[in-house]
């Protein structure tokens, strides 16, 4: 359904969420001798997360949720949010969505989070949505591009980070027009909406046909031989590849052993360099001229003001845990999540941080804008390119931004700001 056409859709829903939570009493209200809000205090804010720190999914991924933890560390070292600190508790749940059920049941009935942040994973979270609506928590920026995030009428309290898949599988298939036209495309998805929504972005830019040999894998089984050996049969000369990193790292590395090198191009959720370098050890040079996307800074750019933020609250937070993309993108999290804090207001109650989502105005680290808004919940809506070279991942041309519809991909031009002095956002 079109935006502007789903916005009275979306504003009555979120009124009728409203009127049945005031309905049946709630648990928070406004103002004097208001209901306790879950999670928070005087002087806390506690919220949830569960992540793959262990399991197929937890190379890389499971240094993220540190990460967002080693800024809130920061930023209550330097008085917190209206006074209060946040507790961020991480729940392991071996990208299982059984076990995502399970630690989420506990954040949200025996924990009492405010909110669950940035649980990770398309196959995982999708099975907590109605859970996590149904006792009204809010559900922001999931650590995941699937389009479900994004249904305001549906979710009015869930809210994505990742731009979309589609709109990164756009972005790639552009380059793909424009770079590599003529040569033959094969596609690698995982066996959900992460897969297919990112094979729906590459066949809206070069068309239903294009895509030549079509494999899917599943995060149980880590023999990929038979996916590699059919693009090696088909003849495929440029590969795309919509993997967590574990199976980033196994494609690459099982097409070296079959002899079979083509082009490789990445999404952003399995193209992080040093998470794949330290995956295929001494095969690491595998990896050279691979083309991936990203939306935030990269971690090897050291003048990046981002960057070096990052870099000293990693060292000061974090144990000094080897930077990467993923300790980048756990603290571009991190302050996401402050600011929204902020922005809700020193009387915080679950509404008014979903409105300040949905107002929107955030600033961040991010090269592409933010879309939140009241009838858009998707999150980051461009990415940039990135390649391998001398071992390097460096960002070449231009950011793009475009929808998960038809939309054209365009070049959006505006450059992030520095961030403020002390690292930690103000009021807006």
């Amino acid at each position: 359904m079109h935006r502007m056409a789903r916005r009275g859709l979306v504003i009555a829903s979120t009124m009728a969420l409203l009127i049945s939570a005031a309905g049946c009493g709630g648990d928070e209200g406004s103002g004097p001798g208001r209901a306790s809000v879950p999670g928070v205090t005087d002087t806390e804010i506690v919220v949830g997360t569960h992540m793959p720190l262990t399991g197929p999914a937890s190379a890389g991924y499971s240094k993220i949720a540190p990460a967002t933890k080693a800024y809130f560390d920061y930023v209550n070292a330097n008085g917190g949010v209206h006074g209060r600190k946040i507790t961020y508790k991480i729940m392991d749940d071996g990208y299982n969505p059984a076990n995502t059920q399970q630690v989420v049941r506990q954040l949200v009935l025996q924990d009492k989070v405010f909110a669950i942040l940035n649980g990770l994973g398309t196959p995982t979270h999708t099975g907590v949505l109605d859970f996590l609506k149904s006792n009204r928590v809010p559900d922001l920026f999931v650590a995941s591009g699937s389009r479900s995030w994004d249904q305001p009428q549906k979710y009015p309290g869930t809210f994505g980070f990742n731009p979309d898949y589609t709109v990164e599988g756009k972005i790639l298939a552009n380059y793909v027009k424009t770079s590599l036209s003529g040569r033959k495309l094969c596609f690698l998805g995982q066996d959900d909406d992460f897969g297919r929504d990112s094979l729906a972005g590459v066949e809206r830019v070069l068309g239903a046909t294009a895509v030549a040999v079509k494999q899917t894998y599943v995060t149980s089984n880590t023999n990929v031989a038979p996916q590699i050996g059919a693009f090696k049969a088909g003849g495929c000369q440029v590969v795309v590849l919509a993997t967590v990193p574990g199976f980033t790292a196994l494609s690459i590395g099982t097409a070296a052993r079959l002899g079979f090198k083509p082009q490789w191009l990445v999404t952003n959720v399995g193209a992080d360099h040093p998470t794949l370098a330290k995956q295929l050890g001494t095969a690491a040079p595998l990896l050279e001229g691979m083309i991936g996307t990203n939306y935030l800074p990269m971690q090897n750019d050291t003048a990046n003001p981002w960057i070096q933020l990052f870099t000293r609250i990693n060292k000061s937070h974090n144990g000094d845990a080897p930077f990467d993309g993923n300790v980048v993108y756990g603290m571009s999290v991190g302050y996401l999540f402050v600011q929204t804090l902020l922005a809700a207001g020193k009387d915080l109650t679950r509404e008014s941080v979903l409105k300040a989502v949905e107002k929107g105005g955030f600033q961040g680290p991010g090269l592409a804008p933010l879309r939140f808004s009241a009838d858009d919940h998707s999150g980051y809506g461009g990415q940039r390119l990135s390649r391998v070279s001398g071992g390097v991942q460096s960002y070449f041309g231009p950011t793009y931004e475009t929808d998960e519809e038809g939309g054209p991909v365009n070049e959006y031009p505006a450059v992030p700001a520095p961030p403020p002095a002390n690292g930690v956002p103000t009021v807006s």
